[in-house]
């Protein structure tokens, strides 16, 4: 489906997020919530592969153009209470579906407040990537951005030098990435500072946690999927044949595909 409007909401300390929505605005449907590293823009195409909602809210978390700042109360609490600023808005949504830290979010929101169902994608919890915390922090604080994209992609994906070598040559792709890398150490270290719960998406009537199929038991994403997983009561697992983390810009039909089918079960 196609993008009709984008909103600004206004959330707590003085910040606000944007959405962008696809089909109808009044419509129940699917809220989307990316994860680090990602906006709301990197969403459009699987998005635009989603028909099975009669509308899609793609939320453009804090932190990233042209939604606010995080503000130095920052924390995951934070996000969690943005995503519900979200849901105040969107009060007939049916589903809510998050990426990584997004996964995390949605998770937790589901906590909060009843939700039909809750998709999440090789969502991340506390410790994840702890290790790179230091080195993030010096990268950040002199804004060395290209630093930055190095340190996610080596020492807590586990990429090899030459992929990211691969990433530095396209030049457009290392600029996006660049730009989102500004608020990278802030919400990894608000991932690592919240005290791990004991019961994820207690209100969620439904539960569906998807793993690509290279991350199968495989360090960092895979070993954190097998811990969130166990804080969740009763949950349906599924898996993306040939994919990895970055499915949504690797595969984006075939996620947006997978997406369809869970709201059809």
């Amino acid at each position: 489906m196609e993008r009709t409007i984008q909103k600004k909401l206004p959330v707590g300390g003085d910040s606000w997020v944007t959405v962008d929505v696809y089909g109808e605005p009044d419509a129940p449907g699917l809220v989307v919530v990316p994860g680090v590293m990602s906006d709301a823009s990197t969403w459009r195409q699987v998005a635009g592969a989603i028909d099975a909602w009669p509308s899609v809210v793609v939320v453009n978390r804090r932190g990233r153009a042209p939604s606010g700042p995080l503000t130095t109360s920052y924390s995951l609490r934070t996000e969690v209470e943005d995503l519900g600023a979200v849901l105040g808005e969107f009060d007939s949504t049916r589903a809510l579906f998050g990426w990584s830290y997004g996964g995390l979010i949605t998770l937790l929101t589901a906590n909060d407040r009843p939700i039909p169902q809750v998709i999440a994608y090789e969502p991340v919890m506390r410790p994840f990537g702890q290790q790179a915390l230091p080195d993030l922090r010096n990268a950040a604080e002199s804004a060395d951005w290209d630093r930055c994209v190095e340190i996610v992609n080596r020492q807590i994906s586990g990429f090899s030098a030459a992929h990211v070598e691969d990433l530095r040559a396209d030049g457009v792709a290392w600029a996006i990435l660049r730009r989102l890398s500004g608020p990278l150490y802030a919400e990894l270290g608000a991932l690592n500072a919240a005290p791990p719960p004991d019961v994820m998406a207690r209100q969620a009537d439904q539960v569906d946690l998807i793993i690509g199929q290279r991350n199968r038991g495989t360090a960092p994403y895979g070993v954190s999927f097998d811990t969130v997983r166990q804080h969740i009561a009763h949950v349906r697992v599924h898996e993306l044949p040939g994919q990895g983390h970055l499915a949504h810009v690797q595969a984006p039909a075939q996620l947006g595909h997978l997406l369809n089918n869970l709201a059809a079960l």
